[in-house]
């Protein structure tokens, strides 16, 4: 048996809502905080994609403070299993391919390298682990994700009421 799960279909396989718990270490002073939050995949209005909406809250030296962040997730050409990720403004974040159920990819920014390794566990549970490097920055951001049935089930009422 894989330790992977395959998905044949990213975009169909992302949509819902999903419960979100994230670890960040620096690596170099050993601080450590954390984010606990949901995440909403949702069809975009204007293209072949999802909209991603991150919202929780993350605690960094003992201090909490909300946050968030939006990504596209957009169809990608070559097979229904991969994505094209990208920044709510548009710029190229990465690719995803979880056809295998496992996926590692790069996405330089300045002088700074993420390098993020994706892993499908099943159906309800994948996560993502980041490793951060660069002139001042040595971090590891590990984020397990679980689907929200109950949320889920919620959301889709307020979507369909016209409400959500």
């Amino acid at each position: 048996m894989s330790e992977y799960w395959p998905v044949t279909d990213v975009l169909a396989y992302l949509t819902g809502v999903w419960r979100v718990e994230r670890s960040v270490r620096d690596l170099a002073s050993g601080d450590r905080g954390s984010f606990s939050g949901a995440t909403v995949f949702e069809p975009l209005d204007d293209e072949a994609g999802l909209l991603h909406h991150e919202s929780g809250t993350f605690v960094w030296q003992d201090v909490a403070r909300p946050a968030e962040r939006t990504l596209r997730f957009l169809a990608d050409d070559d097979g229904a299993g991969r994505a094209d990720v990208r920044f709510a403004d548009g710029r190229p974040f990465h690719d995803l391919d979880l056809t295998s159920g496992h996926h590692v990819t790069d996405h330089p920014c300045a002088a700074d390298l993420y390098r993020g390794e994706f892993t499908v566990h099943d159906a309800d549970h994948w996560r993502t682990v980041w490793r951060v490097g660069g002139p001042a920055k040595d971090l590891l951001l590990t984020t397990d994700y679980t689907r929200d049935a109950e949320r889920e089930a919620g959301h889709d009422s307020e979507r369909h009421s016209g409400q959500g």
